[in-house]
């Protein structure tokens, strides 16, 4: 092989790799059009086949450690760039897309509020007018614990928070993701579901209601239930989509609905995620502490559901 002759050839492409570069690392991917970005992507293979080829036929260290250089600058534009873009349409997505999609499916989001509302009324009026009523829906060793012991359950967490901060989680991710898969069923899973927690959260506020214990149960429940019943009516919402695709296409192919309604459930899932992360951590850590007041617990979790509802509101300025 000639050498000169095949730097000669070469070489072109090696400078203009060069000067993309040097525009990319001091004025940003953004400068850089559509067309450009293609180039680089090439060249950045072709020199980097030229560098193998080096190599291989042993062409000098100067001419090795320049191209070497040069293919590293490249792949640092290229990947850690494309890694910057990703991360930056994650904190956007949640800056501004999630208040979005909340806002867009807030129907669905309301109907799945609704069924878990009637569900703890009726549960309520029933466990007060039947006793035999909450026992359907109470486990018996809740029941005798706050009956008999006149105590509220939730100290078995303390001394056990890493455990139970991380088996809650992943109870209420599981649930969750439940009421998103039951769509499927045309919503029959996602309703039942809904206002099985309803039922169950109505019967035990009657429980506790009756055996003048309500005030510190609720004290236990606002802190982390601000996040986790909201993540829960989400994923309830997710479900009731991925159904009105399946029974209700309107205008759509059904195969197209479901992309669309879909798309908008998986993004009420991303936002759904790290809701329950952080409330099953509250739940652990937080909200069954004997040293933090009750006072301070309603205000934490009025204060997070506010704060839930002021983000959800939230729309990007034009």
């Amino acid at each position: 092989m000639n050498i000169q002759r095949w730097i000669s050839r070469r070489e072109a492409n090696w400078q203009r790799l060069s000067t993309l570069l040097r525009q990319l690392e001091k004025k940003g991917l953004h400068t850089l059009c559509a067309g450009e970005i293609r180039e680089l992507a090439s060249l950045y293979r072709s020199v980097t086949a030229d560098l193998a080829r080096a190599r291989t036929q042993q062409l000098g260290n100067t001419l090795i450690q320049s191209l070497q250089t040069l293919t590293t600058r490249a792949y640092t534009q290229i990947y850690q760039g494309s890694r910057r873009q990703e991360w930056q349409a994650v904190v956007d997505f949640y800056r501004w897309g999630l208040p979005s999609v909340v806002q867009q499916t807030f129907p669905y989001i309301a109907f799945a509020t609704t069924l878990f509302i009637v569900g703890a009324l009726v549960a309520w009026w029933y466990a007060w007018q039947d006793p035999t009523f909450m026992s359907l829906i109470v486990p018996e060793n809740l029941i005798t614990k706050v009956r008999d012991e006149h105590k509220l359950w939730m100290g078995s967490i303390v001394g056990v928070e890493p455990l139970a901060s991380s088996g809650i989680a992943i109870n209420n991710i599981t649930v969750s993701f439940g009421a998103v898969a039951g769509g499927i069923t045309a919503g029959a899973y996602t309703t039942f579901l809904m206002v099985l927690n309803g039922l169950s959260i109505g019967a035990i506020a009657a429980l506790v209601g009756q055996n003048k214990l309500a005030y510190p149960f609720w004290g236990f429940v606002f802190p982390h239930g601000s996040l986790e019943l909201p993540a829960i009516f989400f994923a309830g919402g997710a479900g009731f989509l991925i159904a009105k695709a399946i029974l209700f296409p309107g205008r759509y192919r059904r195969s197209e609905a479901l992309k669309l309604y879909g798309s908008q459930a998986v993004q009420l899932v991303f936002g759904i995620v790290p809701m329950l992360i952080i409330a099953g951590t509250i739940e652990g850590f937080f909200s069954p502490s004997p040293i933090i007041p009750d006072a301070f617990k309603y205000l934490v979790g009025m204060g997070l559901f506010v704060f839930l509802v002021l983000y959800c509101s939230r729309k990007r300025s034009n």
